[in-house]
C-alpha cells in the first residue's frame, strides 16, 4: 500500500559525498548515534529473543509490549548507560522484570541489537542510494512493479483514485521512491485506551512512550493513565507500510517506482 508524504531535499543532499554529505551526513540529518556494532548485534540477537521478543517482538516492534524501534530510552542510549540500567533494574512498575542475571556483554549486545533495529528502519527509507542514482530509479520494470502494487496495496490505495497522477505530480523518481518506502504519519495519531474496568476512551494521542498515555478525546477532554494500568490500541494508519518493508526486494522497489510515474 502507498502513503503520500512530502521528503524535502536536504535528504538527498546528505547522502552525496564530501561536506556534511556520505554516510555521516544522513546519520546526522536523521538523528542517529554512531552506528550499530553490526558483529555484537548478530550476538545479541539471540539473547534479545531469548530474553525479549516475548513482549516487545522478534525485531523489537511490539506486542504485549512497546515498540522499542520508537523507544526514547533506546534512541538517547550512547554508551549502554540507559538501556543496561533498565535492562539490569526493570520496570516492575510498568509490567517489565528485572534481568540481573545478564553480563554486560549480553547487555551490550542486545543493546546492539536494538540499534540495529533503529538503523535498518531508517536506512530503509533513504534507501542507501547516493543522489545520482536516485535521479535514475526509473529504470525497474513498470510491468512488474504494477503487479506488486496490486497484490500488496490496492486494500487501501488506487491508481485511479489517490494515486492517480501521481507520477506527473511528482516527477523525479527519488521523491517518488522515497514517499511510498518511508511515508510519514498522516495527521496525529488516535488511540482507544481500555482501562481495567472495562472503559473504554478514545482520542486523540498527546502522550504515549513506555510509561505513561495521555488522550484527548472528541469533547475536547484531557485524559491520562500509567501506561501498565491499562491496554493501549492504537491506530496504525501506516502498519501496512511497515509490514512491506522487509517484503521489498531492491528490484520491487525499483518496479514499484516506475509503474508509478507511469501514472500521468
Amino acid at each position: 500500500m502507498i502513503f503520500i508524504l512530502v521528503l524535502t531535499p536536504p535528504v538527498l543532499m546528505a547522502q552525496e559525498g564530501g561536506g556534511r554529505g556520505g554516510r555521516g551526513g544522513t546519520r546526522e540529518f536523521l538523528g542517529l548515534g554512531p552506528a550499530p556494532d553490526a558483529a555484537a548485534a548478530k550476538k545479541g540477537e539471540p539473547i534479545y529473543i531469548a530474553n525479549c521478543a516475548a513482549c516487545h517482538g522478534k525485531t523489537a516492534r511490539g506486542g504485549e509490549a512497546p515498540d522499542l524501534v520508537r523507544s526514547v530510552v533506546i534512541l538517547h542510549d550512547e554508551k549502554d548507560e540507559e538501556i543496561g540500567a533498565l535492562i539490569k533494574n526493570g520496570r516492575p512498575e510498568a509490567g517489565m522484570p528485572a534481568f540481573p542475571g545478564l553480563s554486560q556483554e549480553d547487555i551490550h549486545g542486545i543493546s546492539q541489537f536494538l540499534k540495529m533495529q533503529v538503523e535498518l528502519t531508517a536506512n530503509r527509507g533513504t534507501y542507501g542510494q547516493t543522489y545520482s542514482s536516485l535521479r535514475s530509479q526509473t529504470s525497474g520494470d513498470a510491468r512488474k512493479g504494477q503487479d506488486f502494487f496490486e497484490a500488496n496495496c490496492v486494500a487501501c490505495h488506487s491508481a485511479a483514485g489517490d494515486l492517480a497522477k501521481i507520477g506527473a505530480k511528482f516527477p523525479q523518481a527519488a521523491i517518488l521512491q522515497s514517499r511510498f518506502i518511508w511515508p510519514s504519519t498522516p495527521g496525529p495519531a488516535h488511540a482507544t485506551v481500555t482501562a481495567k474496568s472495562g472503559q473504554a476512551i478514545a482520542g486523540t494521542v498527546l502522550r504515549l512512550d513506555d510509561f505513561d498515555v495521555a488522550l484527548r478525546d472528541s469533547s475536547g477532554e484531557y485524559h491520562y493513565w500509567p501506561r501498565d494500568q491499562v491496554q493501549v490500541q492504537v491506530e496504525d494508519k501506516l502498519g501496512g507500510h511497515r509490514a512491506l518493508l522487509p517484503k521489498y526486494s531492491d528490484a520491487d522497489i525499483h518496479n514499484v517506482t516506475s509503474y508509478l510515474a507511469t501514472l500521468k
